[in-house]
């Protein structure tokens, strides 16, 4: 007779759980593919099934942020990042992230490198992230070359974010961009090779009963970033 490890009890009307963190846990000491594969039922039960429930829920508020944002509950192809890693150029070799990664991005980018909204699960610390991630060289000069003539609109979301609890974070440069002079008076924001605004979060917030309304409203206080970015980019916001 064989024993199951018992489920972690889900209060009614959360998406989240405690079991989620616990697994990602285990993952973490048992990174393999062997092991996944054996436990890929925990795995679509407390991670990846409330995960697509979670962006399904979100759609309509990304939608009331900008029609342009996509919330997708695919397993493939959506809004759920995949959960194996790119190792092709890692020394760590692990094939499984431990965490859980959500995006809705822009429809016209393909990638993570499109301006998004973004959520991150993990047990060593999640947050709430805006904006864009090591965007290429013509995409990080078009953002700078806008900061520069468009400082007000950018300083602008960068109060609301710093309101609401967000800093940006990310990459920067050690000396200034090319073209742009070291007594710049944004020149912080100048150097950034990544615009992403993040805010910690206690996963006992993604555990509430409210989290799609919680997390609808940090990413509006995102919103002007978001907005400025793809104007920068010339996209529709």
């Amino acid at each position: 007779m064989t024993t199951q490890t018992p489920k972690t009890p889900v209060a009614a009307g959360t998406i989240f759980s405690t079991a989620g963190l616990q697994f990602l846990n285990k993952l973490a000491q048992n990174n393999t593919r062997d092991w996944f594969k054996a436990n890929q039922e925990e795995y679509e039960d407390t991670l990846r099934t409330p995960a697509l429930r979670f962006i399904e829920q979100m759609q309509p508020e990304i939608v009331a942020i900008s029609p342009r944002l996509t919330a997708v509950a695919k397993k493939v192809g959506g809004s759920l990042m995949r959960p194996q890693r790119d190792s092709r150029f890692s020394k760590d070799k692990t094939p499984y992230k431990t965490n859980v990664g959500i995006q809705f991005r822009h429809f016209q980018g393909k990638d993570v490198h499109a301006p998004g909204l973004y959520l991150h699960i993990a047990e060593d610390g999640c947050f709430i992230a805006a904006g864009i991630w090591h965007p290429e060289s013509k995409a990080l000069n078009a953002i700078r070359a806008c900061i520069d003539e468009n400082p007000n609109a950018y300083q602008k979301a960068l109060k609301t974010l710093h309101d609401n609890g967000f800093a940006m974070d990310g990459d920067s440069l050690i000396r200034p961009p090319r073209g742009y002079d070291k007594n710049h008076p944004l020149l912080a924001e100048l150097k950034r090779k990544d615009y992403i605004a993040i805010k910690n979060i206690a996963f006992e917030d993604l555990c509430r009963p409210d989290v799609v309304d919680f997390c609808a409203e940090q990413f509006r206080h995102c919103a002007p970033l978001m907005a400025y970015l793809c104007f920068a980019l010339e996209l529709d916001f």
